[in-house]
């Protein structure tokens, strides 16, 4: 079994080993959970630029214990569709869908940035951050400027993604080396983004949308055809909300509010929890059965309710209620699988988490929704526009439909646990239907199973419907589930499609746990090129 990283004073976990060493030396140099996080987002984009970027979205679960033991705060950092866009605009071009790539489908405006600002504001306001925004983005711009090693993970995503990207404005002159593809080790180098950065702190992160940046931004998504304008850009802000929770046998679990599917890992775990998975082995078929056929509920209700807050019809927090939970649960057929429709598509997403040694916890994920976005890349600042405007339908009558100013649903949620005995569990991970998935083996691996993070991020994993990098909706098992499980689950009707041991496929998952003596422990996912840092 792995043995977790361990520490006494604060750690961090990220899919990138330099995000996670940014982020501890933030926490080496007394900065608090907030502080690090900024500045392991900043580096991530940077040195995982396939993943994530400063031209998407974000989303943020802070804790604070001086503010209460129960007390989590969500900040939605994710951009409405612009202003202008309009349904017609595709249509009368004969599209019956939001195409993936392109201006076209950089509808949205990015909300990252924002979320990085308020982030620094609260940390200041309430946290005593001391550290100043030139410090914090510092590793980013050096990585940026001096270049960084291509990973296996971007050199092969650039060459299997390139026949849809390579055209698309921007995308051949940035992640193509003149003109071939990225090999693994080459140094990779961004100088317009190490300028763009360098702007930001000079200027204050609302120059992204209120100054010189938005405007530059505004110049070249007009002229790569995207709908996204300065007004745009200048109307947005990140919004602090409610996070929704769950009374788990275990504690107290958070995630986001829409317009994300944080309700879907929630309810997951609920159903699980009624299900008594204690009663079995992680690697069983019943196991694996239990959190499938949980989700499939919970993913009933995700595909019939969860849009833009502003216009659900219902209160998310209540599919949390005990009696609605005990109904989901007491449908679930142990012995049969439910018939399985059609997932929510890809995505490509980072997740990380830090706490301090003051126990303050931040669960952080950051996306640009398929590897690379739209492919448009900024002619001026270098960021690579995120392209999540796609996930909105042109059908009027659906539940996400394109309109402007509203906000897409999001696939992206962070989680964040606050255990009956005292213990702090930050854990999320990437990869669309994946995501609630991963967290729910994740978690129930580490606290009802009693596995170690590392030994519960590391065992085989699962997948329903879709996720980045291909669109089947099987039941995607990883190839080390015993024989007798992976029978079994066919014997139940599950479509069962076998992938490779530690598919990236499966997600890049992550969790730090902090005690309530004071001591860490952490696991990255040996799917990724990540790590955990820890003093």
């Amino acid at each position: 079994m792995l043995n977790p990283i361990r520490g006494t004073r604060g750690m961090v976990t990220a899919p990138h080993a330099l995000a996670a060493q940014s982020g501890l030396a933030v926490l080496r140099e007394g900065g608090n959970a907030l502080e690090a996080m900024i500045a392991a987002a900043s580096t991530i984009a940077v040195v995982y630029p396939h993943m994530n970027g400063i031209g998407g979205d974000s989303f943020w679960l802070v804790h604070d214990p001086k503010d209460g033991r129960e007390s989590v705060h969500a900040l939605d950092a994710c951009g409405g569709a612009a202003a202008g866009v309009r349904r017609e605009t595709y249509l009368d071009q004969g599209l019956k869908a939001i195409p993936f790539r392109g201006g076209s489908a950089a509808t949205t405006v990015a909300g990252t940035v924002s979320g990085w600002a308020r982030a620094f504001d609260f940390s200041r306001d309430k946290m005593a951050g001391k550290l100043s925004l030139a410090r914090l983005l510092g590793d980013a711009i050096h990585y940026a400027k001096s270049g960084i090693p291509v990973t296996t993970s971007q050199a092969n995503n650039t060459r299997n993604k390139l026949e849809g990207l390579q055209h698309q404005p921007g995308f051949a002159d940035t992640f193509l080396m003149a003109g071939k593809l990225p090999q693994a080790g080459e140094l990779f180098f961004q100088p317009r983004m190490a300028a763009t950065l360098e702007q930001l702190v000079r200027a204050g992160l609302d120059d992204y949308y209120q100054g010189e940046l938005a405007r530059m931004i505004d110049t070249d998504l007009r002229d790569a055809g995207s709908p996204v304008r300065l007004v745009d850009l200048q109307a947005h802000q990140a919004v602090w909300k409610k996070a929704l929770c769950l009374q788990h046998s275990k504690g107290r679990l958070f995630n986001q509010p829409p317009s994300t599917q944080g309700i879907v890992s929630l309810i997951i775990l609920g159903l699980m929890d009624r299900l008594g998975i204690e009663r079995f082995d992680h690697l069983s078929a019943d196991y694996v059965h239990a959190a499938v056929e949980a989700t499939k509920r919970a993913f009933q209700i995700r595909d019939k309710y969860i849009t833009d807050p502003k216009h659900m019809l219902v209160d998310p927090q209540s599919f949390l209620a005990a009696d609605n939970l005990d109904a989901m649960a007491h449908g679930i057929d142990m012995a049969r699988a439910l018939p399985w429709g059609q997932g929510k598509g890809p995505a490509d997403t980072i997740w990380m988490g830090a706490i301090d040694g003051e126990g303050r916890a931040v669960s952080f994920i950051q996306s640009i929704y398929h590897e690379f976005g739209s492919g448009v890349v900024l002619k001026q600042s270098g960021i690579n526009w995120q392209n999540r405007g796609c996930s909105f339908s042109l059908d009027p009558k659906a539940l996400n439909p394109l309109e402007p100013g509203r906000k897409p649903f999001h696939t992206l949620n962070p989680a964040m646990a606050l255990l009956n005995d005292g213990r702090t569990m930050v854990y999320g991970n990437m990869g669309g239907d994946g995501q609630p998935q991963s967290q729910s083996a994740v978690f129930t691996r580490s606290i009802i199973h009693g596995m170690n993070p590392a030994a519960a991020i590391a065992a085989p994993r699962w997948l329903l419907g879709r996720t980045w990098g291909q669109t089947t909706d099987s039941l995607k098992l990883e190839s080390r589930f015993p024989p007798e499980t992976i029978a079994e689950l066919k014997r139940r009707g599950h479509d069962v499609e076998l992938y490779p041991d530690f598919d990236e496929t499966l997600g890049h998952a992550g969790a730090v746990i902090r005690s309530p003596n004071g001591s860490f422990e952490g696991g990255t996912d040996p799917r990724s090129d990540g790590a955990v840092a820890g003093f």
